[in-house]
């Protein structure tokens, strides 16, 4: 075969081939679609959905307030109180507002316009469903899990907070999710049923209030307001079940032991505060009530009861004088007139070194001396009208003498540890105590009659008899109360006394009459000196005590500080505090 023929043969065939190839591609394409009218068939469907009507739906959608903190270095949980406002009715006047411990409680105090009377009304976050459910679970967990310490603790309320602390961080996921704002209402409230005083624990951190009282179920719980006096409050509680408690949780913080067979209940709380309760219907018709005699931790010093009026600064002077040679005080008063108050403030102007005892049935007194033993009365431990254990103030008394202090100083006498005070008072020692009288005359009566019995002859061992009271006094329009001293009587005789003070209720002022005082002479005669050099004296301290209160120096431990500097380089003292001041005026004027 030629090479012409084999090469078309080849290209007949390679034609061949292609032709297949091509019938083959045609056949595979999909067949093609056809054309929909989209502008016909979107307007046929808008028709169709304005004829179907659909039914109207009304969502409140609540408000959200977020508070964003930009450029912040750290994130801090911030807990916005509930303002007290929003919970008052309308009309009501605030008188006064104030926080007990920020975030989670706050005061205000308010009037009422139509009769003019003031309430204190409280205000406490308060736990919502979920974070109360959760609280009782992480409260059973606490009980547990907290161990005792095994050192004493001066703060129980810090070493509770460290320890809960620990124990929400490990239980916080298995309990549920809760916001930090939430786990920081849990741990106040936990705090406070555990280791606070309950319910009342905001009215126990308010420093202006004196007494807090409770009458029964279902009735307001009343203070005792440094300003406002007794005033009702927004507290009460709802069941017995609450009440007996709160009562005995109290009762046990205290030591002691309450029961419907020993329903009546006299201690002292920590910080030693006063509890007296009568627990159940069984004696209080209207369910247990209690009261509670707050302890002030910083005292009345003497220059804040000059700064409020109740002393002045000569009669201050005076009974520093008086104090300093160991003469015996006697403060009468009613119920709160300011008895105590006025005999802690007295303690200021004691001479440090002096070694002092105070006997009290209940802890009250708060000195600020080194050399200080306190001795408590105590009940007995037997049961029914058995003595057993019991220490009453006759054996404080009777055990003090064998100390040897140089002062003596008895909370309340009533019974039989007067006549031991008498006693110790004819053997040299010196003698401080208050007495339930309204003046000197009432005081005489009942302490020459039974159950003191004390003799009239030993009557003027007891040199100084002052006599406190609460008055209401007008004063910019507006009637307020008021501690004034009445009177300073030196007892001569058992019904010979002279006045050195007295106060004049109508111009409230002290009438001074240092001339007819016969202990200055007394005193002047054992030191050596004479009468005009004991009044010199006398005018010096008082013009120290200005010069305290012109400084703005009314601490306790500061005040006593001072005095106790004084008594340590007088001349020196006085040359470099008060005569520079004085001096400084006189200067400016040349």
């Amino acid at each position: 075969m030629s090479k012409l023929n084999l090469k078309q043969s080849i290209k007949e065939s390679i034609d061949k081939t292609v032709a297949k190839l091509k019938r083959s591609n045609k056949a595979k394409k999909s067949p093609k679609k056809p054309k929909i009218n989209i502008k016909g068939s979107l307007a046929n469907t808008s028709a169709r959905i304005k004829n179907i009507k659909l039914p109207k739906i009304k969502l409140k959608i609540p408000k959200i307030n977020l508070k964003l903190k930009l450029n912040s270095k750290k994130k801090k949980v911030e807990i916005e109180p509930s303002p007290v406002t929003k919970t008052l009715q309308k009309g009501v006047k605030i008188v006064d507002k104030y926080s007990l411990y920020e975030p989670f409680a706050q005061v205000a105090i308010i009037q009422d316009p139509k009769t003019g009377e003031h309430k204190y009304v409280l205000d406490e976050l308060q736990l919502d469903p979920m974070e109360r459910g959760i609280y009782n679970r992480i409260l059973e967990i606490l009980l547990a899990e907290i161990e005792s310490p095994k050192e004493e603790i001066t703060d129980p309320r810090k070493f509770f907070a460290e320890e809960a602390k620990k124990i929400v961080e490990k239980y916080r996921i298995s309990l549920g999710w809760l916001p930090d704002v939430s786990w920081y209402k849990i741990l106040y409230h936990a705090e406070r049923d555990l280791v606070g005083f309950g319910k009342i624990d905001p009215l126990m951190r308010d420093p202006n209030i004196e007494d807090i009282s409770c009458d029964g179920v279902n009735k307001p719980v009343y203070i005792w307001h440094r300003v406002f006096e007794s005033i009702e409050t927004n507290l009460q509680f709802e069941s017995d079940e609450d009440l007996d408690n709160l009562v005995v949780k109290l009762v046990h913080m205290a030591g002691k032991h309450v029961s419907s067979a020993f329903p009546i209940v006299d201690a002292s709380l920590p910080g030693k505060h006063r509890l007296a309760v009568a627990y159940r219907r069984e004696i209080t018709p209207f369910g247990t009530a209690y009261t509670i005699r707050k302890f002030r931790e910083d005292p009345y010093s003497i220059i804040d009861l000059i700064n409020i009026g109740t002393f002045t600064e000569e009669m201050a002077a005076y009974l520093w004088i008086c104090l300093e040679n160991r003469a015996s005080v006697m403060v009468l008063g009613g119920t709160a007139a300011g008895k105590t108050t006025a005999l802690n403030a007295l303690g200021c102007l004691i001479k440090p070194g002096s070694k002092i005892m105070t006997i009290e049935e209940t802890a009250e007194l708060n000195l600020s001396h080194e050399n200080w033993v306190s001795l408590i009365a105590r009940q007995s431990y037997g049961l029914g009208g058995s003595s057993v254990g019991e220490v009453a103030l006759f054996d404080l008394v009777k055990t003090c003498m064998r100390h040897r202090p140089d002062l003596m100083i008895v909370g309340e006498v009533r019974g039989q540890e007067a006549y031991v005070l008498f006693q110790a008072l004819a053997t040299g020692h010196g003698g401080m105590c208050t007495m339930h009288a309204e003046n000197v005359q009432s005081a005489i009566r009942r302490l020459t009659q039974k159950p003191m019995d004390i003799s009239p002859a030993y009557i003027p061992l007891m040199n100084i008899v002052m006599s406190v009271q609460r008055v209401h006094l007008v004063k910019n329009g507006e009637k307020k109360a008021y501690r004034r001293i009445l009177s300073v009587n030196e007892i001569i005789d058992s019904e010979k006394y002279v006045n050195p003070f007295k106060w004049d209720p109508i111009k409230d002022q002290q009438m001074v009459d240092i001339d007819s005082s016969f202990l200055l002479t007394n005193y002047s005669e054992r030191l050596g000196i004479t009468r005009e050099q004991l009044v010199e004296e006398l005018n010096r301290r008082k013009n120290v005590l200005s010069w305290m209160r012109n400084s703005n120096i009314r601490s306790y431990k500061e005040v006593a500080s001072i005095i106790a500097e004084y008594y340590a380089r007088p001349k020196e003292f006085y040359q470099k505090t008060v005569e520079s001041e004085e001096a400084k005026p006189v200067a400016v004027a040349k």
